[in-house]
């Protein structure tokens, strides 16, 4: 990992750390796992109220020794930047007060990455800790229809942002996976459509299916809400669909860069300071 731990403005009161163990890992797909964690440390999760709320899942760097148990805020209080732990972000895909557990999917694409082959091993007892959550969305209760658009990595929060919605919603769902393999139950409600928008073994990120399926499609009549998060490089795309082809007002948009191809997130987050990374 050479990659230097990204910088944050975050504090242990804003996104208080949580502590929680790995009860049982769930292979959803060829290429998403399920982790589902709780424990003791569950007691100490304070949910919030978006339904994109995700966390930042603490890695700490091997051949650096860290006091224990781990505190990431008295890490980068007492430490130097370089041996900080990396942090990777995720969406919370559903929590069960009663149960006291929650679940996080990991898109999976072998060796690749540090938080997929982590979730690839994962076994009953291991440690998950993170931050958080964090969150932004929430569907429009005023609007007429709601359109969700993403990739693999945005495919929980969408999931979940489609399960909240009330039963007589409608809107349209463009979910660009690789292969009929990789679709998922999403419990939509009857006047949502899912459309599955299918790579065919082009590499993540450098698919034009996803852009051109939203924007080739026939739009219901109204004001519509719209959830697109994914690959940076698609959400330009989606952005000049949505505001200059569409004319949709910033308010009606949740446009988010998830992650950007051959860039890993400690890059990724540095990179959204630039022009190269700002949607």
């Amino acid at each position: 990992m050479t990659s230097v731990p990204a910088a944050t403005t975050a504090n242990k009161n804003s996104r208080p750390q949580t502590d929680l163990t790995v009860l049982r890992r769930e292979q959803l797909s060829p290429h998403m796992v399920r982790i589902i964690a709780g424990g003791p440390g569950f007691a100490g999760y304070v949910n919030n109220g978006y339904v994109d709320r995700y966390v930042k899942i603490v890695f700490p760097q091997s051949g650096v020794e860290y006091p224990e148990p781990l505190d990431l805020w008295a890490v980068r209080e007492s430490m130097p930047r370089s041996q900080w732990p990396h942090t990777r972000t995720y969406t919370v895909r559903w929590v069960d007060e009663a149960a006291r557990e929650l679940a996080i999917d990991f898109v999976i694409h072998g060796d690749e990455g540090l938080a997929g082959p982590w979730a690839a091993a994962a076994q009953p007892g291991d440690r998950l800790t993170f931050t958080g959550p964090g969150g932004a969305y929430n569907p429009d209760p005023a609007a007429d229809w709601y359109l969700f658009a993403g990739d693999e990595a945005a495919l929980p929060a969408i999931s979940a942002a489609i399960e909240a919605l009330p039963q007589d919603a409608r809107g349209l769902a463009f979910l660009e996976v690789d292969s009929d393999a990789d679709r998922q139950p999403v419990a939509a409600p009857a006047g949502v459509e899912l459309r599955w928008l299918l790579r065919g073994g082009v590499p993540a990120g450098e698919s034009d299916v996803l852009v051109t399926a939203v924007r080739d499609a026939e739009w219901p009549e109204g004001r519509v809400h719209v959830f697109a998060h994914g690959e940076r490089g698609y959400m330009k795309g989606l952005r000049e669909v949505f505001f200059a082809e569409r004319g949709l007002e910033r308010a009606q948009v949740s446009l988010s860069g998830y992650w950007a191809k051959g860039r890993v997130e400690d890059d990724f987050q540095a990179e959204k300071k630039l022009p190269v990374g700002q949607i």
